[in-house]
């Protein structure tokens, strides 16, 4: 039977201490998987620091008192390579690339091809170069025309064109203020010198090339002589020189870890036949030193690398805007201010703040407090969602009223909703429903208990240029059913959707409907569709789910019955869910 050892390792840690969820009987299975996937040691393809580490003792940084600190000397993390390249004309590079695609590095966030200073020429000027191998007199007379406007031995006069552009680099010299047209019109438009190589990262001297925190330096002089003589035998005698022609545009094709320090003759029979396959010794195999930095990690490896063995990584955080939210377990409190720094370093600009949740969520409004690890100190940050602004503090207004794991989720309600539908949000927050919503439907009735949370709603009302189309209340969810339904039906707006985005305690609002419409409902009254959301750690949670709501109604009968859906699983065993039902008749007219 084949096993996916780093699954079943993950899946082991997931069911370790401090996460005792799993079943009593299966903790048994998995403390033997454990046992023997630890016989089969994990290769991880490509770069790594746990593995490269050995001589480099990287460590926790930790300041005079002994404590933590989230200082990290960068050159710790920076790892040397030695491999194997290619260089190639650019022309052929991809054709190249393609074919020997299975012997090339492959390494993640290092492309294949490298560039280095040096490796780039214009065109127009590889045509009047001469032949290195010597004997083409009239391209370098043609050369030296072009510059100097003519060449030994010449006597012809300079031609209208070159006589321009002598005149125009003389008046450059000389003073041309009084033919600033001529001189303008004859002076070559200036070329941005090339700074960058690669992705886009500074060169960081001749002979290297440096893309994405890597750094390629190509070592040719110790190569030369003891490939000429493997390419003489391997091509023939007289076909390879020691000094080889000049090729023009050139390319670096990195190739596998596992050829380095390899001569031709030591290569895959794939590289050989490339190099049979072109008369002239265009290819050239050159010996390369390509260093990573501190930028090429990831936050994941990096904590791998610098945590104690075993410890689970925390690689997944919320992000809220220019703020990043952490919630660390209590084994890695001692880190925090570690991770924290790492987490903004890998993250800049995008990220400007990492905080983490200090206390557990024990007020009405829902808020928590939160603790700045590293950045700025503002909470108050703006996040984008489908063309909307919304300002939002998380210290205030935070957990259910902006959560961006849920936009998915707010993407399939919006398409519940039709440009008839008077809308009800019964716990709007900052308003991500209630604004998405005013875009389609006719009319939005959005309500918070959080004084903060309606201050910060009507302001995205006003910046999204929506304050129109919905009216803000700032009630107990109860008393705002009983107030908002007859209001909008006294305007001739009846409310044909109701949300409830409230997980913990939705269900137990569902009551205040109970004799909504009374002696005033009729046959033809107009009933909202509900959309209620709720967690639940049953074994069957659509139908733990729907108990409760049919207790929240005292009602089992829902006319239409109702739609269940699983928005995500928020904690091991514990799921998210949305219900959808239309409001029973008998409820509303009781």
């Amino acid at each position: 039977m084949a096993v996916n050892i780093p699954r079943t390792l993950s899946i082991c840690r997931a069911y370790s201490p401090p996460y005792p969820k799993a079943n009593a009987a299966v903790l048994p299975i998995f403390s033997t998987i454990r046992t023997v996937a630890s016989a089969f040691p994990v290769h991880r393809y490509g770069p790594s620091l746990r593995k490269e580490s050995a001589s480099f003792g990287i460590q926790i940084p930790r300041d005079s008192s002994g404590e933590i600190s989230k200082s990290l000397n960068e050159d710790d993390f920076t790892r040397v390579f030695d491999i194997s390249a290619l260089r190639v004309p650019a022309d052929v590079c991809s054709t190249l690339e393609n074919r020997l695609r299975g012997h090339l590095l492959n390494w993640p966030r290092i492309k294949n091809i490298a560039r280095v200073p040096g490796d780039e020429i214009d065109e127009k000027l590889r045509a009047m170069l001469p032949d290195s191998s010597g004997g083409d007199d009239e391209q370098l007379n043609s050369l030296n025309r072009r510059i100097y406007g003519r060449a030994e031995g010449d006597g012809e006069p300079l031609n209208a064109v070159l006589y321009r552009d002598r005149l125009a680099t003389t008046f450059n010299s000389v003073g041309f203020v009084n033919f600033k047209n001529l001189a303008a019109i004859s002076r070559p438009k200036k070329r941005k010198k090339a700074t960058k190589c690669g992705d886009g990262e500074k060169s960081s001297g001749p002979g290297a090339g440096r893309n994405g925190g890597m750094l390629v330096e190509v070592i040719e002089d110790e190569i030369m002589k003891a490939d000429t003589e493997a390419l003489s035998r391997l091509l023939g005698d007289g076909v390879v020189k020691l000094n080889p022609k000049w090729r023009g545009s050139t390319r670096l094709l990195l190739l596998d870890q596992r050829y380095a320090n390899k001569n031709l003759e030591e290569m895959p029979e794939a590289v050989k036949a490339v190099f049979r396959e072109y008369d002239e010794p265009v290819l050239e195999l050159v010996r390369c030193r390509m260093s990573l930095f501190y930028d090429y990690w990831q936050l994941g490896e990096i904590l791998e690398a610098l945590l104690p063995e075993g410890m689970i990584i925390p690689t997944t955080y919320e992000i809220v805007g220019h703020i990043a939210h952490l919630n660390l377990r209590d084994d890695l409190l001692q880190y925090k201010a570690l991770i924290a720094k790492l987490v903004l370093d890998k993250t800049k600009p995008k990220i400007q703040t990492v905080v983490n949740k200090v206390d557990a969520i024990q007020n009405d409004f829902r808020t928590m407090q939160l603790e700045v690890l590293a950045g700025n100190n503002s909470l108050v940050t703006t996040v984008v969602e489908s063309g909307l602004r919304f300002n939002v503090d998380l210290a205030a207004v935070y957990v259910k009223y902006w959560n961006s794991r849920l936009g998915t989720e707010r993407q399939r309600l919006l398409g519940c909703f039709s440009s008839s539908d008077v809308v009800c949000d019964v716990f709007a927050g900052v308003g991500p429903i209630a604004l998405s919503a005013a875009k389609i439907v006719k009319y939005v009735y959005a309500n918070d208990l959080n004084p903060r949370a309606v201050e910060y709603l009507e302001r995205n009302c006003v910046v999204n240029k929506l304050e129109r189309k919905i009216r803000v209340f700032n009630m107990d969810g109860r008393r705002f059913i009983e107030t908002v339904f007859p209001l909008a039906a006294e305007r001739s707006r009846p409310i044909t959707q109701v949300v409830m985005d409230l997980p913990n305690d939705a269900a137990e609002f569902l009551d205040a409907f109970r004799g909504l419409f009374g002696r005033n409902f009729s046959p033809g009254t107009t009933l909202p569709r509900i959309h209620v959301y709720g967690f639940s750690r049953a074994e069957d949670p659509e139908f733990d789910f729907l108990q409760r709501i049919k207790a929240g109604l005292s009602e089992d009968d829902v006319k239409g019955g109702v739609e269940m859906h699983r928005v995500r699983a928020v904690a091991p065993g514990k799921w998210m869910l949305c219900a959808s039902f239309e409001l029973p008749e008998r409820v509303a007219s009781e």
